[in-house]
């Protein structure tokens, strides 16, 4: 049975492509019965599925107990000979569910992003599927809301256990550690048996009276259900990519679509469309806001904004509807840069990323993303409120905040562009405008730069 049930995960994960293609996975290991089974369970097929794995663990800072497993954890983690990672929090007694689950996986995603991890897999199993099933119905949640837990979702989010059971996975443990004493030690939490919050009410108190009526089969026909909706949901990810004229594009925590569509399709179907892009990117937009926001590109102009709550906005772009979360942080500050000749490097700003190295100078391109500048100190900085530039080519100087717009640069990001100055002088925003200034002859030796927009 055990080999079996290692089998089963090893089909399923090669099935579905959840580790597709292979890079370091961020293990969320709690120290309970679900995680630590996640943990030996991957152990046991991650050289096949050529996986590095690293575990990551959250103090919540909600009781004493809590903080005593972490050395557990870290020391179950070290006789697997994977990585430890560990953030600490101080939510206190009184947390909330739905708080405590917020800042778990804002901490986990921290951790992702320090590691460069590619993938952060949990351990929610069958049961978690049934109980977030029924509480979504009991909370009247729409059809897609009723899929209840994905198998993949945003920004390598990976639940390999949703196919086996709670007790499955218990069984699993004792039947690979018959002797106890050999066993990993598992953290019970205590929130887990509180009937004060909902999904534990749910689980021992509601779920154990349906099953008493219906019988055991109760947790399969729920399960169907959440089946049932994820294949809904898989049709409306189908139908954004075949609908003509959408040009769809999908980034980590934004998507963006054409305008024009939205406006001419009935309005049930564009809500449709926009509830089905948000699910793709991690957005929830129910039926109320999905029907506001269709109102809103119907009707507003453009650089218009509409807030859609939880950290989520909504912007028109010029011909296109873009959404995405809030960044809520500090433009990049100035950097200064000595272009030596001879030399080579990199730099990083913002999400931009610069090469450089010595070379016989070109025939510049206004609006390439490649350009020659004489050797010599530079600033990269954001766009400063009077800023001006001599666009190679034109007459006159023009203003850099009307050079973005005109490239069709979105205002939210206009803080965040790349200006290449030299004192006062703005000599190059890559890919929107090249400065007359400072233009190294053809055939000189200069220093060619490039931007890349990570």
């Amino acid at each position: 049975m055990t080999n079996g049930i290692r089998d089963r995960l090893l089909e399923h994960i090669k099935t579905t492509g959840l580790f597709d293609p292979p890079g370091l996975a961020l293990l969320a290991v709690s120290g309970g019965t679900d995680s630590v089974a996640l943990l030996d369970l991957m152990c046991s097929v991650g050289d096949e599925l050529q996986l590095k794995l690293a575990v990551a663990h959250i103090v919540h800072g909600i009781s004493q107990e809590a903080a005593e497993v972490a050395p557990q954890v870290q020391e179950l983690a070290h006789t697997y000979g994977v990585p430890f990672h560990m953030e600490e929090l101080a939510l206190g007694p009184h947390a909330t569910e739905t708080i405590a689950r917020q800042a778990r996986y804002a901490a986990l995603r921290s951790i992702q992003k320090e590691t460069g991890a590619s993938y952060l897999a949990t351990g929610h199993h069958l049961d978690d599927q049934v109980e977030t099933v029924l509480f979504r119905f009991l909370r009247g949640s729409g059809v897609a809301g009723l899929a209840g837990i994905p198998t993949k979702g945003p920004d390598g989010l990976v639940r390999p256990l949703l196919q086996f059971g709670r007790v499955e996975l218990k069984d699993w443990l004792v039947q690979k550690f018959p002797d106890a004493t050999a066993r990993p030690p598992l953290f019970d939490d205590p929130a887990n048996a509180d009937i004060r919050h909902d999904r534990s009410w749910l689980r021992h108190r509601l779920l154990p009276f349906i099953r008493e009526r219906f019988g055991q089969a109760v947790d399969l026909r729920l399960a169907e259900v959440g089946s049932h909706a994820e294949r809904d949901n898989a049709a409306w990810a189908a139908v954004l990519r075949v609908l003509p004229d959408m040009n769809l594009r999908l980034d980590s925590g934004s998507f963006e679509v054409a305008r024009a569509p939205l406006q001419r399709y009935d309005k049930l179907l564009s809500e449709g469309i926009l509830r089905a892009a948000a699910r793709e990117v991690g957005c929830r937009l129910g039926r109320d806001r999905s029907r506001l926001l269709v109102e809103f590109v119907c009707k507003s102009s453009s650089g218009r904004k509409m807030q859609l709550g939880a950290g989520w906005e909504a912007a028109l772009v010029f011909d296109k509807l873009r959404v995405f979360r809030e960044n809520l942080a500090e433009p990049p500050s100035a950097t200064s840069v000595d272009l030596v000749e001879g030399q080579e490097g990199r730099f990083s700003w913002g999400k931009w990323e610069f090469v450089w190295r010595s070379e016989v100078a070109g025939s510049p391109r206004r609006d390439s993303q490649t350009t020659w500048l004489p050797y010599g100190p530079y600033e990269v900085r954001g766009p400063r409120p009077g800023d001006r530039m001599m666009p190679l080519g034109g007459v006159g100087s023009r203003k850099v905040s009307r050079l973005l717009m005109e490239a069709r640069v979105p205002a939210h990001e206009r803080e965040e562009y790349p200006i290449i100055a030299r004192g006062a002088e703005v000599l190059w925003a890559p890919g929107v405008c090249r400065s007359a200034n400072a233009v190294p002859d053809v055939g000189q030796l200069a220093m060619r730069l490039e931007a890349r927009d990570c």
